[in-house]
């Protein structure tokens, strides 16, 4: 039986042991543990910068600010894609101060010190003024590691990490048949929170809290534990596949009328809900069939390389140490937690969602409602709390973080205490582990 069609806790071909380290509070509220993370974590793993849409154009800029550090992802005159930090060799000023730019040459502002696009200086004032003659042409901007995967820029601070298609794996291939590379990124929201970034790390790697958090989903998303698949794999990633297009096993809705919005759904399919009463479970099956014989016609041209399963399910990919992909067959949703620049009980919270190009199409549901089919039809950046949504579930797990964060300062509190379910937390925690220590 193929492993991906398999319904059991833990995958018998992905599965990874783990040691019983402790989880104790010091590493979500100590600054010595969030300096080693600094030093010995952030980089040695590959960074999500931004899109490859986002870079039409030679000049065109997007900066992306992780932590203390700036890093810029400049598009070349030959089409390809550099990164580099965003600090001036001369004196160390940050070129460029805004999200993105789209210029000629890169220059700074404090001395117009000026830069090609491949990094190399040009121009100096008073270029004789220096021992051995004018630095143009000498001296360079500080360059990192660039590579793109389907509609992403990635780049990374160490040259010893392993390619970016090798780290991914095995996302890839495993995300191959959605054709996500030229998807559109519709929604793009982000907010500083007041809770450390593992914290909604701990929480993509568990579906335990979904019956008590997002209750609302299980009418549509199969949340049983009997019914959910979990992979682990070599690499420090995991994920978690979970049955789309059928109500929860945790209550008794297959003896039911279809719930909503299940209803809605079959309906948008021409699929009458009420020849699914009283098996509802048998739903899901429909829905596949009816997306193999309408979704072409109606423009979903990715669906033909899809397996059943991608069709209707969904598969919540979390990558060590900080960024969920989770896969729906016609919306992609990106969550990532990075941390605060000094202070451990802090983070950034940043929530994208792309969407296939399907002609014809005006708008689509987002996690903040119906919006235009178009690049970042919202963009923005809040301070949770302040009662700007980032997306009304991802709005459910913020909704926790703060909390979790004050109780974890508890003397009272003395490490987790993990089901079976949870041991991807165990995992995450245990690598974390090796590589603050010094021990990867």
């Amino acid at each position: 039986m193929n492993v991906q069609s398999q319904a059991s806790r833990y995958s018998p071909d992905f599965d990874m042991p783990v040691r019983g380290d402790p989880i104790t509070a010091d590493r979500y509220i100590s600054k010595e543990w969030m300096d080693g993370e600094m030093k010995n974590l952030w980089p040695k793993v590959w960074h999500l910068g931004c899109l490859v849409a986002e870079l039409e154009e030679p000049g065109d800029i997007v900066r992306h600010n992780f932590a203390k550090e700036s890093v810029i992802l400049v598009r070349q005159e030959d089409g390809g894609i550099k990164a580099f930090y965003n600090s001036c060799p001369h004196r160390g000023n940050r070129l460029i101060l805004g999200e993105s730019a789209s210029v000629p040459r890169i220059t700074c502002a404090y001395h117009s010190w000026t830069y090609d696009l491949d990094g190399t200086l040009v121009k100096v004032q008073d270029p004789d003024d220096f021992d051995g003659g004018t630095p143009c042409g000498r001296v360079h901007l500080s360059e990192l590691r660039c590579e793109t995967w389907g509609p992403f820029v990635f780049w990374c601070m160490d040259d010893d990490v392993a390619p970016l298609h090798e780290w991914l794996a095995p996302f890839p291939e495993r995300l191959k048949g959605y054709g996500i590379d030229n998807w559109v990124r519709v929604l793009k929201v982000s907010a500083d929170c007041e809770f450390n970034w593992k914290i909604i790390r701990d929480n993509f790697n568990e579906s335990y809290h979904l019956p008590t958090i997002h209750p609302e989903l299980a009418t549509f998303i199969n949340d049983g534990l009997p019914d959910t698949l979990f992979e682990m794999y070599p690499s420090g990633h995991n994920s978690m596949w979970m049955k789309g297009h059928q109500a929860t096993t945790r209550v008794d809705y297959h003896t039911t009328e279809v719930p909503a919005p299940l209803d809605e759904v079959a309906r948008a399919w021409e699929i009458d809900p009420a020849d699914f009463h009283g098996r509802t479970g048998d739903l899901r099956e429909a829905v596949i069939e009816a997306k193999r014989r309408l979704g072409p016609g109606r423009g979903f041209a990715n669906y033909d390389q899809m397996s059943d399963q991608q069709l209707v399910d969904y598969f919540h990919c979390t990558l060590f140490p900080n960024l969920t992909l989770t896969m729906s067959p016609e919306q992609l949703q990106v969550l990532r937690t990075e941390p605060h620049p000094t202070d451990p009980e802090k983070c950034v919270f940043q929530h994208w969602c792309l969407y296939p190009p399907v002609e014809g199409m005006e708008e689509v549901m987002t996690p903040l409602g119906m919006l235009p089919l178009e690049p970042d039809a919202v963009a923005r950046h809040s301070v949770y709390g302040d009662g700007v949504s980032v997306g009304y579930v991802a709005d459910q797990d913020l909704s926790i973080g703060t909390s979790q964060q004050q109780g974890l300062n508890s003397r009272g509190f003395k490490g987790c205490i993990l089901p079976g379910q949870e041991k991807r937390i165990q995992r995450f925690h245990e690598l974390l582990d090796d590589y603050v220590k010094g021990r990867e």
